[in-house]
């Protein structure tokens, strides 16, 4: 059954050509030129990932992954043009799992989305073995790749439930930031460490009473990130 893309671009001659080349492959492409039809296609269709543009009219690339953010983890690719760290930054902040800066190539797109959905094929067949992590008031069900907080159910993206379940399920162990990236990006994921500090922060603001007193997710000071039972 051949993979659903949803490509979400103003500029038609840049979705034309992403459609082409993505079908030339197999892929089933879809597409939207503005943010309010991005949404809506997103809630509608089951996409297995998203092409995301950053600036759209009606809502910005950035709205649209909040949005879908809350009710779907389908992988997200940030497309800017806009080459500033904060941007790409801010794109992962807001749930995206990668970016591609313009312009870029095409087979640059193509390799990104199959690495990506290779990690979530791998992610699919772990969950086979899944078993239910508690601590505190926290429950994490690997199987449903749910997370409930005092039996209140917590959204998290696709990437922060990928590191909380890493450090769950190895409590106590210290994972370094580069440790993070490589295990849950992958080793040819081109972004950088704070990364991964984005998604700490963001993690401990959706599971934590007090963020910046963690009961959960603890810094090594110098070392990395760890989970205490």
């Amino acid at each position: 059954m051949a993979n659903r893309v949803l490509v979400v671009d103003d500029e038609k001659l840049i979705v034309k050509g992403i459609r082409f080349s993505l079908e030339q492959d197999g892929y089933e492409v879809s597409c939207a030129y503005d943010g309010e039809e991005a949404l809506s296609m997103a809630k509608e269709g089951n996409f297995d990932i998203i092409l995301l543009d950053l600036m759209l009219p009606k809502l910005s690339g950035l709205d649209v992954c909040q949005q879908i953010r809350e009710f779907s983890d389908v992988p997200i690719i940030m497309l800017t043009a806009k080459g500033e760290d904060m941007d790409k930054i801010m794109g992962l902040e807001y749930g995206a799992d990668d970016y591609i800066t313009k312009p870029f190539n095409i087979l640059e797109v193509k390799a990104r989305i199959k690495a990506i959905l290779r990690r979530a094929k791998k992610s699919e067949k772990s969950q086979e073995t899944g078993r239910v992590v508690s601590a505190g008031d926290l429950k994490l069900d690997t199987d449903s790749r749910r997370v409930y907080i005092r039996d209140k159910e917590v959204n998290l993206t696709a990437k922060e439930f990928d590191v909380l379940q890493l450090l769950a399920t190895n409590p106590n162990k210290v994972y370094s930031r580069e440790n993070l990236l490589n295990t849950i990006w992958g080793y040819e994921y081109p972004g950088d460490l704070r990364t991964v500090d984005v998604h700490i922060r963001r993690l401990r603001e959706k599971i934590e009473d007090n963020p910046s007193e963690p009961r959960y997710v603890h810094t090594k000071w110098g070392v990395g990130y760890y989970f205490q039972a």
